[in-house]
Parts: C-alpha cells; structure tokens; sequence
C-alpha cells in the first residue's frame, strides 16, 4: 500500500456514532484511500468495531477496526491534534470549506508532521455547537440536491478521495 505523510498523520473521529454499519463502513472508506486512523467517541452501545454487521461491512480493512480507539469525550480524542476539523452539513455556516480546499491544509500539517484529526458527527444529529467549537477549521461536502446529509461513510470517502488526490498530485510535482 503506498503510504504518505498525510496517512501517517491524518485521524477520523467518528463522534457518537449509532450504526454498527457505518463503523465497518468508514472502515473500508478510509483503508481504500490508506488511512488506517478511526476513533469513535462515546460509540452507542452497537456501534462497536466488534460488532458483526461492523465486521461485515469492513471487507479487507479489519486491521482498521481492530486499531479503532474508543475515546470518552471528544477532548479526551482531540489531544495532540495539530488541526482540528469538524464536519457539517448545516447550510449557512460561514468559512466553511470543502474537501478539495481542506486538502491542501491537511497536507501541510501533515508534511510539518502534525497530527490532523477531522470530526464527523452522530448519523441523525451531526456534531453539537460545543463540538464544532473545537475545530479550527469546518468542512462542508457540497450537494447539488436539498437532502439534509449524506451517509457518514460516503462522507467519510469524500473526504479522504480528496486528501488522497491531492496528496499525490503533490508528490507528483516534486521534483526528483
């Protein structure tokens, strides 16, 4: 698997997760893009990286789940992060930003070698005002439709597609 700065440095944070599917899920997502970083914060008493419906749904990534940390509270999984972002869907919201742009802040951190820890929230409610307050940074996936959200681990794909991406056009312009 190739790996980068940005793979090595880069953590998703899955905050008060419901589903056991979207654990196994998120899973895979970030493991196909060569993320191995998930954490859940206060997981519901389903949404275990044990679970068997987690299991199913990470084909070839259960290193991932096996690696999971489960933290108590949000401070608890956010310390020695060098850059915080928290994910919304929420419209309306000003200075957010979209995968393509965090990308290249990511990618930055990570490079200086800086942890990044990037936030997603609950399946139903997203992340609380307390939690996005301790984010430096918000990203937001645009949609071309009025639907509210989408899947947290379609959500959680977008974004790691797009530091992936821009991580190898990157290393592609470095001079050999």
């Amino acid at each position: 698997m190739l790996k980068l700065p940005i793979h090595r440095y880069t953590r998703f944070l899955l905050v008060a997760p419901h589903y056991p599917e979207n654990v196994g899920a998120c899973a895979r997502a970030i493991k196909t893009m060569g993320f191995t970083q998930l954490g859940l914060v206060r997981p519901s008493r389903l949404a275990h990286p044990d679970h068997p419906m987690a299991l199913k749904m990470a084909v070839k990534s259960l290193d991932v789940l096996q690696r999971i940390e489960l933290f108590e509270n949000l401070d608890e999984a956010l310390v020695g992060s060098g850059l915080v972002i928290a994910t919304t869907s929420r419209r309306g919201v000003s200075g957010v930003l979209s995968p393509s742009e965090i990308a290249r802040r990511v990618h930055a951190r990570a490079e200086a070698g800086h942890t990044v820890s990037i936030v997603f929230g609950n399946e139903k409610t997203g992340l609380t005002k307390g939690e996005i307050s301790q984010s430096e940074v918000l990203l937001r996936i645009p949609m071309a439709a009025d639907q509210p959200s989408i899947n947290l681990a379609q959500a959680t794909q977008i974004v790691a597609y797009e530091l992936f991406r821009y991580a190898l056009e990157q290393r592609q312009e470095q001079p050999e």
